[in-house]
Order: structure tokens, then sequence, then C-alpha cells
């Protein structure tokens, strides 16, 4: 059996630098799930969402156009 020999001016972290350690484990197991409970509540739109978003506002724009170019001829 080996024995390691501690010299009398060494020092170890001990019980406190374990608890320390702990702590900041616990902590940031904590956090995870907070974070985890945050983002699960976020809705975040659909692909097909989003296209029709887009095509709705393509044709706000076209419509807009059209709009402006009928407004201009009647002032004509």
């Amino acid at each position: 059996m080996t024995v390691i020999a501690v010299a009398e001016g060494d020092v170890s972290p001990g019980v406190l630098g374990f608890l320390v350690v702990a702590a900041l484990g616990l902590a940031l197991y904590l956090l995870v799930k907070s974070m985890n409970k945050q983002i699960s509540k976020i809705e975040v739109p659909s692909e097909a969402e989003l296209k029709a978003e887009m095509e709705s506002k393509r044709r706000g724009e076209s419509n807009d156009q059209t709009a402006e170019s009928n407004d201009s001829d009647k002032a004509r």
C-alpha cells in the first residue's frame, strides 16, 4: 500500500473547497433549469406562418404601389 505523505506546509482545499464547488454546481443547475423554463415560453412562428406573413407584406407593398400610381393618374 502506498502512503502519500503530506508536508506540513502544504495546503489542501478541504471541506470548505468542496462546499464552494458544490454550491457553484447547484447554482449552475438552478440557473440552467430556469433558463430552460424561460426559453420554453418563447413562441417561435412556423415557416408556414413566416411565408404567409411575407406574402401578405408583398401584397400590401404591391397594392400600395398600385394605389400610388392610380392617384398620380387621377391628378393629371
